[in-house]
This record gives structure tokens, sequence and C-alpha cells, in this order.
């Protein structure tokens, strides 16, 4: 992981936010301690927030490689309009941990859809009080996809990710 820290340090300097993301993301998913990502994630953010791609969360998640892990093994045969996505919803005041997970499918992007949740718009509650952010990098490779598809899937991986011990809402 040397070099890996080392490719980190030169995208910072160079205020390249998707070397730096690729560098995080990469030291997250091998198992990096928290307080290492925090850190990069804060200095990432100070020195490169402009172009740092949407797919990095904003704050350490302990089962995102998990979320990753799960996501994969999902994939969709036939292209469509429709959208897998996943909102990080804040439990700091539950027992249940610090974070959970809301899987949802649309027609919409998986940032408009966010967006709407937040504005009231057709939202789901636990994404209107509770989401912080969409986590695009686990269900990337679910977009456009056919809505039949979509929506089988949109159940199995709600069902997966809490077989696997996350907090999920959603997943109708």
């Amino acid at each position: 992981m040397p070099d890996l820290r080392a490719r980190l340090e030169g995208a910072l300097d160079a205020g390249d936010g998707a070397t730096g993301a690729h560098c995080v993301h990469e030291l997250w998913m091998r198992g990096e301690f928290v307080t290492h990502i925090e850190a990069a994630l804060e200095r990432l953010w100070e020195r490169a927030a402009k172009s740092i791609p949407d797919w990095l969360p904003m704050r350490y998640i302990d089962w995102l490689p998990t979320a990753y892990e799960v996501a994969a093994r999902f994939q969709a045969a036939r292209k469509g309009r429709s959208n897998i996505y996943l909102v990080l919803l804040d439990y700091q005041d539950r027992r249940e941990g610090p974070h959970g997970v809301y899987v949802g499918m649309s027609h919409y992007s998986p940032a408009q859809r966010f967006d709407q949740h937040k504005a009231g718009i057709r939202a789901a509650g636990s994404v209107l009080k509770r989401g912080i952010e969409v986590l695009t990098g686990p269900a990337m490779h679910l977009q456009y996809i056919a809505r039949p598809l979509a929506a089988r899937i949109e159940v199995e991986l709600a069902e997966a990710l809490r077989d696997a011990g996350l907090l999920v809402q959603g997943g109708h």
C-alpha cells in the first residue's frame, strides 16, 4: 500500500480529485483504518473538491466494501430507463448503528431522485428525514436497465444487503 499512499499524495499535491478518489476508495476497500480514511477524505475535499467524482462517499462507512460485494452479484442483461440507487441514512441516534441504507428504483438519475426525496416529492420518510447522500459506486453498474429487471433487483438487493447485516430501508 505504500505505492497507493504515494499516488494519493501526488493527487493531493496536483489537486486531482479523480485520482485521489480512486486512491482513497482503494485504501477503503483494502481495509485501511477508519481514521486514515477520514483524514484522507478531509484532505481530498480540501485540495480537490471541484474534481472529486460523485461516486466517492463524503464520509467513512464501515460496511461500504460489503455493499460493493453484495451489489456486484446483481447484473442487468437488458437496457432500459430505470436506475437502482442507494442512499446513505443517518442513524446516529439509534442503537442499530450510525448508518443505514435505502434501496430504491427510479427512471430519474440517482442524484435527481435523492433531491426529490429531500424536497418531499414522492419521498420515502427514511430518506426525507435521514438521507445523507447517494452511494453511487455500489450500484453504478445497475443504471439504465429494463424496468421489470430493476423492480426485481431492487427487492433482491435490499434482501441481500439485510442478509449481509446492514440496516436497510426501501426495496419495495
